[in-house]
């Protein structure tokens, strides 16, 4: 069992009652608009981003719906350590070889209806590799066989990689880590975000403290 996510080793926790609530707030963040396929990122360090999205992944699964955890950070790719999977096969590999294309490299998990995509071998330009027509059709490919994928992504201010394959979304969540996260850091990545028109859907707080309130 993962561990480091809460939302499997403590189900009755706060904070597992937030990332459903989390849930089913982008359920509804749009009622015109299904949102099926969602990037989360951060402002200019990872601030547990790909914890973030972890978590949630396992409460979209756990709602019914099939979905698959994508390692779209290939620069520091963490997904495959909150699984204890091989990182050698994945989304690179798609990219790569028609075979995984049509048969994509996605690893089984405890949780029902949810599935990982390790970020696969790291390319020496990230940037290129997510801007890619290929990244669209194995986008496609993947919504084939599921319900919902979220990607977990790079830092905006790090690199354009989050603003390349977030175009390329339905919608992105940013990750604040409370006491960590710089206020002006947090307002460039919005801001950078927005210019290129990406459906930001809103900022998720982290490692709040949690106060007697919270628990009623």
């Amino acid at each position: 069992m993962p561990a480091a996510l809460i939302t499997i080793a403590d189900p009755r926790s706060p904070a597992t009652y937030a990332y459903r609530t989390l849930r089913t707030n982008l359920i509804f963040s749009d009622v015109d608009r299904e949102l099926k396929t969602l990037g989360v990122t951060s402002p200019a360090e990872d601030n547990n981003k790909g914890l973030t999205a972890a978590n949630l992944a396992v409460t979209f699964a756990q709602s019914g719906r099939r979905t698959i955890l994508i390692d779209g950070d290939l620069r520091r790719p963490s997904i495959h350590t909150y699984w204890g999977v091989d990182n050698a096969q994945g989304l690179t590999t798609m990219l790569l070889e028609d075979d995984a294309f049509e048969n994509p490299p996605v690893l089984e998990t405890e949780v029902e209806n949810l599935w990982v995509l390790p970020s696969g071998t790291l390319p020496p330009n990230p940037v290129d590799v997510l801007a890619a027509t290929k990244m669209d059709q194995i986008i496609q490919r993947l919504l084939k066989d599921t319900d919902m994928l979220i990607f977990d992504m790079p830092p905006v201010l790090v690199a354009a990689d989050a603003l390349v394959l977030g175009q390329k979304l339905d919608g992105t969540l940013l990750v604040i880590q409370a006491n960590q996260t710089r206020r002006d850091h947090t307002s460039q990545a919005k801001t950078q975000l927005e210019r290129v028109k990406i459906n930001l859907l809103g900022a998720v707080l982290v490692d709040a403290p949690v106060v007697k309130s919270d628990y009623r």
